[in-house]
């Protein structure tokens, strides 16, 4: 029985550097449910970078009339992670923003952060980047967002765990007898 998927988050964001923010938060769920949603900027957010604007093709003015407040946001994700230890592929950028979106709100995090690397076996690890690819290619996702992305993630992580397996590990007793 392969190993139960767990729970993946994506956070894209205004930019890179100390002063970038949150703007999506997505979310894919082991029983195949997703969410996202754009986080509507808090007066002292103010950094843009225009390039990440290019990439996600969300404009400042867009998180402004139709993002959810910071604080929605939170609550929400809190809802539906508490608990858990959740994955992602960028862990230093999505905990900082993460950080950054509970620090400002006032909320404590619920959840667990890591980087989905720690699910890998070796055989995986090698296969991850071409695999991520080809399941892209696959699911013809346009828009580059947050729980596109994280759907990518769940996706490729479930094919290479099929396609090269975790060994089998002998028990406990016959490995000692072996040696």
């Amino acid at each position: 029985m392969p190993p139960i998927t767990p729970p993946i988050i994506d956070v894209e964001a205004s930019g890179f550097g100390a002063a970038s923010y949150p703007i999506e938060v997505g979310v894919a769920l082991p029983d195949g449910r997703s969410y996202c949603s754009l986080v509507r900027p808090l007066p002292q957010w103010t950094h843009w970078d225009e390039s990440a604007e290019q990439v996600h093709r969300v404009s400042r003015d867009t998180l402004v009339k139709h993002g959810r407040a910071p604080e929605e946001v939170a609550d929400q994700i809190n809802a539906l992670l508490a608990g858990q230890t959740v994955y992602c592929d960028a862990w230093y950028h999505d905990l900082t923003w993460l950080s950054r979106l509970f620090e400002a709100t006032g909320r404590i995090q619920a959840f667990r952060l890591d980087d989905i690397r720690c699910l890998l076996n070796e055989a995986q690890a090698d296969h991850w980047h071409l695999t991520k690819t080809r399941i892209q290619e696959g699911l013809g996702l346009k828009r580059h967002r947050a729980s596109n992305d994280a759907r990518i993630l769940r996706a490729t992580l479930e094919r290479v765990r099929q396609d090269h397996p975790a060994p089998k590990r002998a028990p406990d007793g016959i490995q000692n007898a072996i040696r």
